[in-house]
């Protein structure tokens, strides 16, 4: 078993004043008292000493000793921590009982010997000193201990046992408005860590009846929503309508992009930048969100925002790097506005803050190729320092980024091959080969790529839906894409890209009105440009002219340039 020396608590146990020492024998002489003090004082020296030169064991016993014949309560401490730090869990439960018996209202003996019971997992022997503890406590340190018990009782073998101890104790405090919703909280994660959900989730309902804004049932509910439990979300909601703590709004929102909920965390995130504007993290993460989802706009501001917020902490390492991120965004944003000086502007920000970063010279490529000058921007890239394989692999699809974006596509397809060759097992590189393949007109080459990787690993499902749609878009195997795109919805059933596939599938089928309804669905939460100009040819194909035109108007305002939406508007002879 291993022994902690440190022993944690909601409020470390504090030596006690002088005066807590019993009093001297009033009988005894001056002369007897300053021999016992004098052997008193040579015995703290040798166990000092020997506790020093690495012999523990005689230190412990030579501490106690002194501790009992003196009745200072200060040795008995050291006795304990002597035995602590020599790992000697049973010898500083002995230490801890002789303290407890010699000053049975110490509050640090009772503490210490709560946690040597806890770390020997003797779990129901502590009931007693729990309820002790919390008798003992005001209502502040009573709501610190309350939450520190989860810890406290972590490593215990019997978690449900130590659920049951907890709520015992804490018996007197559950239907208490003061105490009560941390206490119910504390026994919900404790039943939760027994792989009781179910009584979590009762115990946080308990929490809430009486509080429902307590902090403590809110994170708990995220929790409980992260293990799948039934009827947890219902609670948050609850929970997240009222005046939620930051920290847990911020949780549910990274929770969400997890799950690939990204409208969700959205919504989350904008509630919380609009409650807590002086919190940057949220601002950063919204304008990645506004990135994504094309709405440049709203994400230039929110960038603005946390650009004024961070910035007076650059010097921070963690803020300089995420400062260096948004300075990058902001630079992407003036580019694609055609604001080159501007762009540079930024990036010569990102270079002060983060000074060699690989990412600020890659950007700085791709504004040149901007510019026209793509021989510049490749001998930019490839200038770069390399000395293994994995930053090689990064200047070669820098390099290809490069290739790509200036529709080389063949010679791109080429170059991501020869990063896949160091990295063999990297099924991302063949993905973005397949893709560079399809684009180079070389579908065979494309094709095989994407079933080696759904071969190899089969729930990659971007590569079944990449096939499926290529299937689709060239009117093939219209059974098999459908298939593939289903499977791929199995994994990702929120995917507005992988729906847009579902949608055009329906259609190449011939089930207009199908394909027309998931559209409109999708629609609704992403105007992207590509889903635009599919969903602006099913309605066309059925004859609502007037609708079509103006999905691809809101198509073209979020992309103007792209290809997929130009290309459908000039086939069918269109100006929106």
């Amino acid at each position: 078993m291993v022994m902690h020396a440190h022993i944690s608590w909601a409020q470390a146990p504090a030596v006690p004043d002088s005066d807590t020492a019993l009093p001297a024998d009033e009988e005894s002489s001056s002369d007897d008292k300053a021999a016992v003090d004098a052997e008193l004082f040579y015995e703290l020296l040798i166990g000092e000493m020997t506790t020093g030169q690495g012999d523990p064991a005689s230190g412990y016993a030579l501490m106690l000793d002194a501790a009992r014949r003196s009745g200072q309560e200060q040795l008995y401490q050291r006795a304990t921590q002597i035995a602590l730090q020599s790992r000697s869990a049973e010898s500083a439960l002995i230490a801890a009982h002789a303290w407890k018996d010699a000053f049975p209202n110490s509050r640090d003996a009772n503490r210490y010997l709560l946690q040597i019971l806890v770390i020997l997992n003797r779990v129901e022997d502590t009931a007693g000193p729990l309820k002790q503890e919390l008798a003992l406590s005001n209502q502040r340190v009573k709501l610190l201990t309350l939450k520190a018990l989860p810890q406290v009782y972590g490593r215990v073998s019997d978690k449900a046992l130590a659920a049951k101890v907890v709520e015992n104790a804490t018996a007197g405090e559950l239907s208490n408005p003061a105490t009560g919703p941390t206490a119910w909280t504390t026994i919900g994660r404790m039943r939760l860590a027994a792989d009781n959900p179910s009584g979590a989730l009762e115990a946080m309902q308990q929490a809430m009846k009486l509080d429902p804004s307590d902090d403590g049932a809110g994170t708990l509910a995220l929790q409980l929503v992260d293990a799948g439990v039934p009827g947890a979300q219902n609670l948050l909601k609850t929970y997240l309508a009222g005046n939620p703590s930051p920290e847990v709004r911020m949780n549910y929102a990274r929770y969400l992009l997890q799950e690939r909920r990204s409208d969700e965390a959205r919504e989350q995130l904008a509630a919380l930048t609009k409650s807590n504007p002086e919190l940057a993290d949220a601002w950063l993460v919204l304008a990645s969100l506004d990135v994504q989802g094309k709405r440049i706009d709203e994400a230039d501001v929110a960038l603005q925002r946390y650009i004024a917020l961070s910035e007076p902490n650059a010097s921070s390492p963690t803020v300089a790097k995420a400062l260096s991120r948004a300075y990058l965004m902001v630079s992407q944003i003036a580019m694609d506005r055609g604001q080159y000086a501007k762009a540079e502007e930024w990036l010569v920000k990102a270079d002060k803050v983060s000074p060699g970063d690989f990412s600020v010279s890659n950007q700085r490529a791709t504004l040149l190729a901007k510019q026209g000058n793509l021989s510049g921007a490749r001998a930019l890239v490839q200038a770069l320092p390399a000395n293994t394989d994995e930053e090689r692999q990064r200047k070669m699809l820098a390099d290809a980024q490069l290739l790509k974006e200036a529709k080389q596509y063949d010679e791109a397809a080429k170059i991501v091959g020869e990063a896949a060759a160091l990295m063999p097992k990297d099924n991302d590189l063949l993905y973005e080969q397949a893709m560079l393949a399809e684009k180079a007109g070389n579908i065979t080459q494309m094709e095989q790529l994407l079933r080696k990787i759904i071969d190899r690993q089969p729930d990659y499902y971007h590569a079944r839906n990449a096939l499926g749609y290529s299937f689709a878009e060239r009117g093939v195997n219209l059974e098999e894409a459908r298939s593939l795109i289903d499977s791929a919805l199995k994994y990702a059933p929120d995917d507005p890209f992988i729906m847009d596939s579902k949608a055009w599938v329906e259609f190449r089928l011939g089930n207009k009105e199908e394909s027309a309804r998931i559209f409109e669905k999708i629609f609704a939460r992403q105007q992207d440009a590509e889903i635009a100009a599919h969903y602006g040819e099913v309605l066309w194909s059925m004859g609502d002219q007037a609708k079509a035109k103006d999905v691809w108007r809101k198509g073209l305002k979020s992309e103007p340039d792209n290809e997929t939406l130009l290309e459908t508007l000039k086939r069918l002879g269109v100006k929106p």
